[in-house]
């Protein structure tokens, strides 16, 4: 039986492997428990990593740490990828006030932690970038300044890099219970009511410009009687598509730029639903009509972009009406529909919407892929080359004034911000950026247990000497205060002075935190997607700061 004691207590490749899937598999299982209505997720790998380091169950310093650094490239690299095409965006209109209360947030978070850092003077910096990463439950901000630390301090690092983990899994349980404390307590204080905030954000998304809407027309308007739609496009300056027309005799048409528009013509038009009523003044009355039931050989078919030469390509050089004989109507991407503009670039994964002759359909999807297969198989040369470039700048020494040693965006920081890069301007370089959903959680997934894992073990020895006494619950208390304060700010901030919508306002904290289980509190009560959208919103430069945050403490205090 000394294969098994082998498995257990050995110090080889199998040993490691074993302990890392058993470790794994328990963190997982038992993070989906629920206490309630809340799940730690894949966080529980980090405890029941740190009991397999408390009960002896270790694994080689040199595996430890490379699967360490690669689990967290997975993950950083994945996320990166994921929020790349949203990041730039993300900073427009009303994202522009949600991506300040997220800074403000950040900023409030590391002041608190400097506050008591400098009064309290009995907590070294390294243990509290690891409770301030663990309060405001980022890990990502924990690997990035435990590679630094690496980088900046040698072996010495590797003893700092422990009790900063033990710190982190200090704060973190209260950490994600204050985030979500924080919503009860803003819909407390101004007596909100979840269902009145949710009908207020189904009447905003009724009125959205992202969501084509689809209106038959009749046209009676003598002064538009013998005009093109060229000319029709000029008089309604508004942008819209009109998909098909069926004549007075019955015949449906795809229509060109010179297509003439007559009495009692049926037009299908595709606009934003903001201009219903411009229409209703130019063309004619609505009418109903069910083009779907009509026998006309004309059809609506939806074509999946999986061409890599196709990225990058503007709509309207397409020449999809003189070439295919087909009208698009809309573009969806990522879940959201589009308004069919000319100078739309095309992605991997779009879905075209095209009106026309099944033949002429036929052909265009050919040009265009139109293969799920296709479109599933994993783009492995972008993400090795991304990680790649990623190491490279993460390892460019930026001299910065008032540091003893220069800043590096190391292996945390320089994936991502080549990872985001991709994601934004990849089809530029004809790189194929997209990811399916599944494969990128996969990968995300993967590389947080793995990271999570090592860093439970390595700091599992110790763990209970050094928290479970005075000092320990010192780090609980200073974790909670780092949570609480800045978090009922800004939510007081942004109820009370920028009237934030709740749902939004869920969303705001839980991107604000990257803190997946309060997305998932405020989704469970707001039965809608506008936390999500939020979310969404503010993580990428979130994300991006408390990496390069974390970073910037370490290598200016440390």
């Amino acid at each position: 039986m000394s294969w098994i004691v082998e498995l257990f207590a050995g110090n080889g490749i199998a040993h490691a492997i074993f302990i890392y899937a058993l470790v794994i598999a328990l963190g997982v299982i038992l993070g989906k428990a629920k206490l309630g209505g809340i799940s730690l997720g894949a966080t529980f790998v980090l405890f029941v990593g740190i009991l397999a380091g408390h009960l002896g169950l270790g694994v080689d310093s040199s595996i430890l740490k490379f699967v360490q650094e690669f689990g967290l490239i997975l993950f950083i690299f994945s996320i990166g990828l994921q929020v790349g095409p949203a990041f730039f965006s993300s900073f427009k209109e009303g994202g522009l006030t949600l991506n300040g209360l997220a800074v403000l947030l950040i900023a409030l978070n590391i002041t608190v932690a400097l506050a008591i850092y400098y009064a309290a003077g009995d907590v070294p910096i390294t243990d509290l970038v690891g409770i301030l990463s663990g309060a405001v439950t980022n890990t990502p901000g924990l690997g990035a300044a435990q590679q630094t630390l690496l980088e900046t301090q040698g072996e010495q690092a590797h003893a700092l890099n422990e009790s900063m983990s033990m710190g982190y899994a200090a704060a973190y349980p209260l950490g994600v219970v204050g985030i979500i404390l924080s919503m009860i307590v803003a819909k407390a204080i101004f007596k909100i009511s979840v269902e009145n905030e949710a009908k207020k954000i189904d009447d905003d998304n009724n009125q959205s410009l992202l969501q084509p809407h689809v209106v038959t027309y009749q046209v009676t308007n003598k002064l538009i009687f013998g005009k093109t739609l060229q000319r029709l496009h000029s008089i309604v300056d508004h942008n819209f598509v009109v998909s098909r027309i069926k004549k007075v005799d019955g015949e449906v048409i795809i229509p060109r730029s010179d297509t003439v528009v007559q009495e009692n013509d049926l037009l299908l038009v595709v606009m934003s639903v903001q201009d219903e009523e411009v229409f209703d003044a130019i063309i004619g009355p609505q009418v109903p009509m069910d083009w779907a039931a009509d026998p006309a050989p004309v059809v609506s078919r939806r074509i999946v972009v999986t061409k890599s030469e196709i990225t990058g390509r503007k709509l309207g050089s397409m020449r999809l009406r003189k070439g295919f004989k087909l009208n698009v109507t809309r573009v969806n991407r990522a879940g959201v529909d589009l308004m069919a503009s000319p100078n739309l670039s095309l992605q991997v994964g779009d879905r075209i919407t095209v009106v026309g002759n099944i033949d002429d359909i036929n052909r265009l999807a050919e040009k265009l892929g139109n293969s799920m297969r296709r479109l599933n198989e994993p783009n492995m040369f972008t993400m090795f080359l991304g990680i790649f470039l990623g190491i490279v700048v993460g390892s460019v020494p930026l001299m910065l004034p008032g540091m003893s040693v220069p800043m590096k965006l190391g292996l945390a920081g320089g994936p991502l911000v080549v990872a985001i890069l991709l994601g934004r301007f990849g089809y530029k370089f004809k790189l194929v950026t997209y990811t399916s959903s599944s494969a990128n959680l996969l990968l995300r997934e993967l590389g947080i247990c793995l990271f999570l894992a090592s860093v439970g073990i390595a700091a599992g020895g110790d763990f209970a000497a050094t928290v479970f006494n005075a000092r320990g619950l010192r780090w609980v208390l200073y974790g909670f205060v780092i949570t609480m304060v800045p978090l009922l700010i800004v939510v007081v901030l942004g109820r009370g002075k920028f009237g934030l919508n709740y749902c939004t306002l869920m969303g705001l904290v839980a991107g604000s935190t990257t803190d997946p289980p309060a997305l998932a509190y405020a989704n469970k009560t707001s039965g809608n997607d506008a936390p999500a959208v939020a979310y969404s919103t503010v993580y990428p430069l979130t994300m991006f700061l408390r990496v390069i945050s974390a970073q910037l403490l370490i290598l200016l205090l440390a």
